[in-house]
């Protein structure tokens, strides 16, 4: 415990009693005065999670259409890209200011957040009249994201005690995942008959169902019950007593020094080079497999499908089993093993063009699988280090996580270019010379018999080659033939300024994707001994008897209280 007995106000409106509070004031006043049973707080984490993956939809739709979106804009790749580190870059510091959910409360951030970001979606990104009001809309969406990945895991952890966090975080850590999953799905079945801006709309229509849900559902613990640690559900008369003389401004002061350690930076900075291979399948695997398999972005999407998938089911698992175990660190250890293992398989395999879509597919199902075991339980864990310096900080420590992991994905969204050089001129012209090539297909094979006279042709502009030049064009190729290269000028144009930089992307890209790969398998290696540092056993057997300990002081201290009132 981190708060201290007093009568002091901390300013904001406190729980009223039943029945004070009118409808309208229900829309902004949410906090609740006692714990809620089971049934209530389970709807609210249901609430919370729904969130979490609507507004992820909704973030993560545009990489789905990605190359619908660089067409309609007139984008290059590079603005593309900077497009999303723009967006992240705000997200970060969005992140930060989101540590004031301690002080402002979780809930009315995650709902009107909620609500602006579907409006933007909705109505803002398909309307926008250019490329560069396009980049301020998703900046403003991925603010609001920024916000809400700080408010709703710590939501989240309010609801849910310690031995039931797995589970709860396994759930909210499907957010991203699902809607990833959400954003795939819809995307591989609806892009034959929709256009981006369709898709994009659809994404912000579910979030506005959902936000008049979280409206009128949403609630969330008083400052002074959520600024206490809640290990099992046994606790909840003992909270709910030590919450009528807790001062909750106490513990939220010298909050930012209290997270500034190295099991909070550290370990912050580690899950977030953890999730470089997850950052990249969100926002390039599209882009990887259009540009080195040829897919379809409907084919891309539904390869990737494979991935989420895996991972939102082992994201929940895991939680459990971590739950009825009592312990973290040894799943973050075996699941981060096992996704370095299958991913350095994947990185060799995609350099091959003969490996097919179901080799991909069970390649991503053994990351996805082995990625959620190691990240769900990191999150309960994390959040559990951060109880162990201070409850009361529980949103300035995952505000900490949120600056960290989006400044390290706007680094790698801006670093891949840099590195994978050819997705530039393959996103960019690629499109442009397959068609070229296929419409000049005559026109090349009469050039390819004559390639010495076409290059002496080419020295001059068209129309104004000599006299005798032209004399001998016409008689050792023939008018008719002439006349077929002549009307493919702007495609052999085209093919002279872009094609060879197209055809040595082509044969560069597989191998500096293959080296961002394995960057990606550098950052899951970094996190091994992170955590080390965590809070929580390594045994069961000692979980089991720290759990029993705490019972006891539980009842204990609820007997004292007891005797005090009698």
């Amino acid at each position: 415990m981190s708060a201290t007995p007093t009568s002091f106000d901390d300013g904001r409106p406190g729980p009223a009693p039943a029945g004070a509070v009118s409808v309208l004031g229900r829309l902004y006043r949410r906090d609740l005065g006692a714990y809620p049973p089971t049934g209530r707080r389970m709807s609210y984490l249901a609430i919370v999670v729904v969130t979490t993956v609507v507004l992820y939809y909704m973030l993560y739709v545009q990489y789905a259409v990605a190359t619908s979106i660089i067409t309609h804009f007139g984008m290059t790749y590079r603005y593309f890209v900077w497009v999303s580190v723009v967006g992240n870059a705000v997200g970060a510091f969005a992140s930060l200011a989101a540590g004031l959910a301690d002080r402002w409360g979780r809930a009315n951030m995650v709902v009107y957040g909620l609500l602006a970001a579907s409006l933007l979606v909705f109505f803002g990104l398909p309307n926008a009249g250019g490329k560069a009001a396009y980049l301020v809309m998703f900046a403003a969406v991925s603010l609001i994201e920024g916000v809400v990945l700080v408010a709703t895991p710590a939501l989240i952890r309010d609801f849910s005690p310690q031995l039931g966090r797995a589970t709860a975080m396994g759930a909210w850590t499907m957010g991203p995942v699902v809607g990833s999953l959400v954003v795939t799905t819809v995307t591989s079945t609806t892009l034959d008959t929709s256009s981006w801006q369709d898709e994009v709309r659809y994404s912000g229509a579910a979030g506005l169902v959902v936000f008049v849900v979280a409206l009128f559902a949403l609630r969330e613990l008083s400052p002074a019950l959520r600024d206490q640690i809640m290990v099992t559900l046994r606790d909840r008369a003992l909270v709910e007593a030590r919450a009528k003389g807790l001062d909750p401004a106490a513990g939220r002061r010298g909050e930012w020094r209290q997270m500034m350690r190295p099991d909070i930076t550290g370990s912050a900075l580690a899950i977030s080079l953890y999730l470089l291979l997850y950052f990249a399948a969100v926002g390039n695997f599209v882009v990887f497999f259009a540009t080195t398999y040829g897919y379809t972005e409907q084919r891309a999407n539904a390869v990737a499908n494979w991935y989420w998938a895996a991972n939102a089911v082992a994201l929940v698992a895991v939680g459990v089993l971590s739950d009825r175990l009592r312990v973290r660190k040894p799943f973050m250890i075996v699941g981060a093993v096992g996704s370095i293992a299958a991913t350095a398989v994947f990185a060799t395999r995609a350099t091959h063009p003969g490996t097919d879509y179901y080799t991909f597919a069970w390649l991503f199902v053994c990351i996805g699988v082995f990625s959620g075991v190691a990240y769900g339980p990191w999150m309960a864990s994390f959040t559990e280090t951060v109880e162990k310096h201070n409850p009361a900080a529980t949103a300035t420590g995952l505000a900490v996580w949120g600056w960290t992991i989006r400044i390290v994905v706007a680094v790698s969204t801006a670093f891949i270019p840099v590195l994978v050089t050819s997705v530039t001129p393959l996103v960019d012209h690629g499109t442009q010379v397959a068609a070229a090539q296929r419409q000049a297909g005559p026109a090349l094979r009469v050039v390819g018999a004559h390639p010495r006279l076409f290059a002496e042709l080419g020295a001059y502009p068209p129309g104004k080659a000599p006299a005798a030049l032209t004399a001998r064009a016409v008689r050792e190729v023939g008018p008719a033939d002439l006349a077929v290269v002549r009307k493919a000028q702007p495609q052999l144009a085209l093919l002279q300024k872009y094609g060879t930089k197209v055809q040595k992307a082509s044969h560069d890209g597989p191998g500096q994707w293959r080296d961002w790969w394995w960057i990606c398998i550098a950052g899951q290696v970094v996190f091994l001994p992170f955590v080390f540092l965590m809070a929580g056993r390594w045994s069961p057997k000692r979980a089991r008897e720290d759990a029993e300990l705490h019972r006891q002081a539980v009842e204990q201290e609820l007997a004292l209280l007891a005797a005090e009132r009698s």
